[in-house]
């Protein structure tokens, strides 16, 4: 009989395992509207005129769950997301060891610069407040962010409102980290405007605002990288060390930009492994 339930339970985490739960963020009206009007526009996987948040939750097996929840910021400029190789694809891989993968299908800022941010913010909420109540101890709760949700991510890493919204780490994939010199043009006109202020320039350069509190973070990105100089990554990485953040920063010699979970990226096993392993050894 013990044998029969074992292998029951079996055959229903697998099942389960890539079944995802979809949330909508926010249960009322989001505190900032980004006047994006019309419905969403979907082209290969990546989702423009973003004004309706969610989440997608893919759970952890219970069989190995690790007790740990990462809410994924997809990259596309802050003008689209990649939601297949920069999210739904790292939940699954997340989750086939042991980790909750949250994607966070965030609202595209439309020249309103803290939209964005107010949904990662309730993100970090919603996973440390009703996913921690299924857990049998205090879930960690880290962000991922590749190119510039990237930026997004260390912009939650930095600009911290309270304990509820600090994640616990950072995965950091070629990110966007600077509105400066070393910036990704793109991303900062669309977040920003074509004409910021140099306060709103120094604000949103994430390396400037690097404190003892910003959590532990790896970096994972290409030298080679022609659309994100690897002077972003560096900055940060340098800023954390300064602070005495623990903090760990691969760079591979080719691969460019935006590879995310896409096997063809020659680093790909490697790099998986070393994340891995940062995970399984960083005290976080």
């Amino acid at each position: 009989m013990k044998k029969l339930l074992l292998v029951l339970f079996s055959i229903l985490s697998i099942t389960t395992m890539n079944a995802q739960e979809v949330v909508k963020l926010w249960p009322g009206n989001p505190p900032t509207d980004n006047e994006i009007m019309g419905d969403e526009i979907d082209v290969n996987s990546r989702i423009s005129n973003v004004n309706t948040p969610e989440l997608f939750i893919y759970k952890a097996n219970p069989l190995n769950d690790r007790n740990i929840a990462v809410v994924i910021c997809p990259g596309g400029g802050y003008t689209r997301l990649a939601m297949d190789h920069e999210g739904h694809d790292f939940a699954k891989w997340l989750q086939s060891i042991g980790i909750t993968g949250v994607i966070l299908k965030y609202r595209l800022p439309n020249k309103h610069k803290n939209v964005p941010l107010e949904d990662l913010q309730q993100a970090m909420r919603f996973a440390k407040n009703k996913l921690a109540k299924n857990a049998s101890s205090p879930l960690k709760v880290g962000v991922a962010g590749f190119s510039a949700g990237g930026h997004l991510a260390s912009t939650g890493s930095t600009h911290l409102d309270d304990k509820e919204t600090r994640p616990d780490f950072s995965i950091l994939f070629y990110p966007v980290i600077t509105m400066g010199e070393y910036t990704h043009q793109g991303s900062k006109d669309n977040l920003l405007g074509e004409n910021p202020s140099a306060s709103d320039v120094m604000y949103y350069s994430n390396e400037t605002m690097v404190t003892e509190f910003t959590p532990p973070t790896i970096l994972l990105l290409s030298d080679d990288d022609g659309a994100v100089p690897s002077m972003n990554s560096i900055m940060y990485y340098s800023a954390l060390k300064q602070n005495k953040v623990p903090a760990t920063m691969y760079i591979f010699p080719i691969g460019g930009h935006g590879w995310g979970m896409r096997p063809d990226f020659k680093y790909h096993d490697e790099m998986l492994r070393l994340l891995k392993t940062w995970i399984e050894e960083t005290k976080f």
